[in-house]
């Protein structure tokens, strides 16, 4: 059997699981057509690992820094090979298409750049030196979309491609992220007809059951692979595919569809990566792994609202117990670890792991610090906090638990991921809230580029410190083969007040032991308890100080990280 006859094959059988079973021979073929599989065909190698300790991504609106005159992603390409360098590989540029709300993830045409930020050549020239990671909002798009306009008026293709619930079915088990009537009422000739809108009245969902509209996403797919995409981001996926009388969340075609994808994408790329963004507890957001088939690499999102926690009460137990249940990355897939973005702090991936009274107990110490807070509906029409909407700097409140949350981010299993405010210490934006009436805008401040580079120009500035300090870290992790995403790690047990953890490199020579006192007051950690191998030398990466007494105790000041790493003593002959 040839490569291709093999790839048919492959896809025959994702579609017999998304559709039931039936000769599905004429989608293959049209598939493999978007694709061009017959111009461009690349056989991939299983379980490889697309990345490496060097590996940093860069989290970024395409307008988060506003460029006195020219388009803004010149100037987003100008900060990031001026400012960042090397310290960062991979670029995640928010949703860059034409849009009408939610900041982007209304997509009204998913084949063009928004002009007020530049073109397709602005992410082509960006994706020479760096990757270029792109959003695939797959679970819905604009009302202003074509395919919506078209479905208003009973035309085709658009009037196929929503999906639509009548108002007297029972959806109160449909899991939403938003407290919004799921059904949108749409005036069209043939009637008056209940769009499904599992985000909100602008962003109505994608019915995926039609043959032609899979096409034409794969299209659009391929379209971004040849403006220079080279990471995919599956935006909101669990909520694709619906079922009446389910949670209508993680269904079994749902996981199909990401991998017909990643199929579809790796015969065409196949160093190309998807992640999945799945904002849901812990273990369900494992489950996007599949069986090494599915995602590269799913979002960490239990990570951040755990750390915050264990960072604002001085109590890292529901870190450890995290840590241990979390099963290592299998060849050819990694976490992608982060503790800010766009959106606010999520709190359902801390269902299970925090309980009600702990997660409160965080809303409300956020509230005193500024913060927000945006809801969910319950299927007893009760609301429960969402998210927390905040800054990171604001949400640690000082520098030095700030540096700490970041220096855990570099050292555990995966890709870090630095969302450009975190990068630059930005503060609350409340204006931006007050003049949006979106709480989400509290995060997603524009810098003036002027006003923005003359804190970096100057040293003493926090923005410029901040800064500053974290690139040392990023450089630091990046000569450390112990910090390959898929390094060994190990839980430490240091007590309540100490998140410890071994990493191991994958060749077993390089060792580093990562202590972090997550607490307000000093911690002594014996050295006889973390078990150091006596034949190597050990040095603090993170202060330089080699460790002289090997019988005595590492002393760590309030939320001071240490990188205990191991070179060969030099001994006498």
């Amino acid at each position: 059997m040839s490569p291709l006859d093999n790839l048919n094959l492959r896809i025959e059988t994702h579609l017999a699981t998304i559709y039931g079973e039936g000769d599905h021979s004429v989608l293959v073929e049209r598939l493999i057509d978007a694709m061009r599989l017959h111009e461009h065909f690349f056989e991939p190698f299983p379980f490889t690992n697309h990345w490496s300790e060097k590996d940093v991504a860069l989290i970024t609106y395409g307008d988060s820094i506003l460029p006195k005159e020219g388009a803004p992603l010149k100037e987003l390409a100008t900060f990031v090979r001026e400012r960042l360098g090397n310290s960062v590989s991979i670029v995640h540029i928010l949703p860059y298409f034409p849009w009408t709300s939610d900041d982007g993830f209304a997509v009204s045409d998913y084949t063009q750049v928004k002009p007020d930020l530049g073109d397709w050549s602005d992410l082509e020239d960006l994706s020479q030196d760096y990757r270029i990671m792109s959003d695939l909002v797959v679970n819905h798009c604009s009302t202003s979309h074509e395919w919506f306009q078209q479905f208003e008026k009973d035309e085709e293709p658009g009037r196929r491609f929503f999906l639509e619930a009548s108002p007297l079915e029972d959806l109160s088990e449909v899991v939403r992220p938003r407290t919004s009537p799921l059904l949108r009422p749409t005036p069209t000739p043939s009637g008056m007809k209940h769009v499904w809108c599992t985000f909100g009245h602008d962003q109505v969902d994608l019915n995926f059951r039609d043959h032609d509209l899979l096409v034409e996403l794969v299209k659009i797919i391929r379209s971004h692979l040849d403006h220079g995409i080279g990471v995919f981001r599956l935006d909101a996926v669990a909520f694709v595919w619906k079922e009446i009388g389910t949670k209508c969340i993680n269904l079994a075609q749902t996981h199909e569809l990401v991998r017909l994808f990643r199929t579809l994408i790796e015969h065409v790329k196949p160093d190309a990566v998807i992640i999945t963004e799945t904002n849901i507890p812990n273990q369900e957001n494992l489950s996007y792994f599949g069986n090494g088939n599915e995602a590269h690499g799913i979002y960490n999102f239990s990570l951040p609202p755990l750390l915050l926690y264990s960072l604002t009460f001085g109590d890292c137990r529901c870190l450890i117990q995290w840590l241990m249940r979390m099963p290592p990355a299998q060849p050819g897939t990694m976490y992608f670890n982060f503790i800010a973005s766009h959106d606010g702090i999520g709190l359902r991936p801390a269902e299970g792991l925090l309980s009600q009274d702990e997660i409160q107990s965080m809303v409300n110490k956020m509230l005193d610090y500024g913060g927000l807070v945006s809801e969910r509906a319950l299927p007893d029409g009760s609301k429960r906090p969402y998210e927390i909407n905040i800054s990171l700097f604001d949400a640690l409140q000082t520098e030095e638990k700030f540096l700490c949350a970041h220096t855990i981010l570099l050292g555990l299993e995966g890709v870090p991921a630095f969302y450009i405010h975190s990068l630059l210490g930005t503060r609350n934006d409340r204006d931006g809230v007050i003049n949006s009436g979106i709480n989400r805008r509290i995060n997603r401040r524009q810098w003036k580029a002027d006003d923005l580079n003359d804190e970096l120009d100057n040293e003493s500035s926090p923005h410029a410190r901040v800064l500053r300090k974290l690139l040392h870290l990023i450089s630091l992790r990046r000569e450390q083969t112990a910090f390959h995403p898929n390094a060994t790690q190990f839980t430490l047990h240091m007590g309540d007040q100490v998140f410890a953890f071994w990493r191991q490199s994958i060749d077993r020579r390089n060792s580093i032991f990562c202590l972090n006192n997550v607490s307000g007051e000093e911690q002594r950690i014996p050295v006889a308890s973390i078990n150091l191998i006596s034949t190597e030398e050990w040095l603090d990466l993170i202060s330089g100080d080699v460790l002289e007494d090997e019988q005595g105790d590492i002393i760590l000041a309030p939320y001071q990280c240490v990188w205990l790493a191991n070179r060969r003593k030099h001994l006498p002959y």
